[in-house]
């Protein structure tokens, strides 16, 4: 397995992305080669500073960089030898079995879309983030960011691709599907979960628990939430803000902890034919070791082809 990682994406690139490189490479097994894409001299150069010899990875070199704050499409159609770019270029080839990146999230999804393309079937990719459950378990929810509107049908399938992530890379058997909304009753919500809901219950692709309401999101009401990117980005910074404000305030708490995005690094791109990983833009050494390791875990999945199979 080879999975192409740029190092050039991030706040803290290339030094932050490296150094979780030679973390993860450490803990992968001797199968599982990892393609660094970005400035060689600077790759070389920090290898070497966090103690790495460069023979344990491949190395490819790119001569530019898609920055955070720049347009997704015209970056990524314009500077063909960035390192979004090229990873993407290796994946459509096959040369790699996946692609991440902390870099600019929108370039990201744009090269899933042109490059790597949609999954026949799936009407919009999402991505996901980690519910730590309070019973010790954990939970996804999605859409947390790319589909700000969604349809009922959309929705609908959200249920679909987040069971099969939870299933098959998780480990959670059957998982239990639920809706975020304003009440538990079928009826509640506006035009868009009302008429989702009358979807989903009647779908026999996951196993649908009905509605569920804010302040089931970690408990274990439901293993998958299901919400429009919007709603569910709000969730995500609202836990993540709930982390940052207890470390501030000196609190230590063990269930806490797991709010912690460092714990996870990054999400799939789910509906699309290959994986592709996503991780935060502020990730250190430790966060970008964890996506890595969850990159393997996706790809040994055979998430995509999972996917496919359900969407025929």
């Amino acid at each position: 397995m080879k999975i192409g990682f740029d190092v050039m994406g991030g706040d803290f690139a290339p030094d932050a992305p490296i150094a979780g490189a030679v973390l993860a490479q450490k803990l992968l097994p001797n199968d599982v080669r990892l393609v660094l894409i970005g400035d060689e001299q600077q790759i070389v150069s920090l290898l070497a500073k966090y103690g790495s010899d460069k023979s344990n990875f491949d190395i490819v070199h790119s001569s530019e960089i898609i920055e955070m704050g720049e347009h997704p499409t015209k970056a990524f159609t314009q500077k063909s030898n960035s390192s979004i770019a090229i990873g993407f270029g290796l994946l459509k080839e096959k040369k790699i079995d996946a692609f991440a990146s902390n870099g600019n999230t929108g370039a990201m999804l744009v090269g899933s879309m042109f490059a790597i393309k949609t999954i026949p079937g799936v009407i919009r990719p999402c991505i996901t983030s980690i519910l730590p459950k309070e019973n010790g378990g954990m939970g996804l929810i999605l859409d947390v960011g790319i589909n700000a509107d969604c349809k009922p049908d959309v929705l609908c399938q959200f249920g679909l691709l987040g069971s099969l992530f939870a299933q098959y890379v998780y480990g959670i058997k059957n998982p239990k599907v639920g809706l975020l909304n304003i009440g538990e009753e079928p009826e509640k919500g506006n035009l868009v979960t009302q008429s989702a809901h009358v979807l989903m219950k009647d779908s026999r692709d996951f196993n649908f628990i009905g509605n569920i309401e804010g302040r089931d999101i970690f408990d274990d009401k439901a293993d998958v939430v299901v919400c429009d990117g919007f709603t569910g980005n709000i969730v995500l910074k609202q836990a993540e803000a709930t982390y940052t404000t207890l470390k501030r305030r000196g609190l230590c708490d063990e269930y806490f902890e797991r709010y912690n995005y460092e714990n996870y690094g990054g999400t799939p791109v789910l509906g699309i034919n290959a994986t592709v990983m996503i991780g935060h833009g502020i990730s250190n050494d430790k966060a970008v070791k964890n996506m890595l390791l969850l990159t393997k875990e996706v790809v040994e999945a055979k998430l995509s082809e999972k996917i496919q199979n359900a969407i025929k």
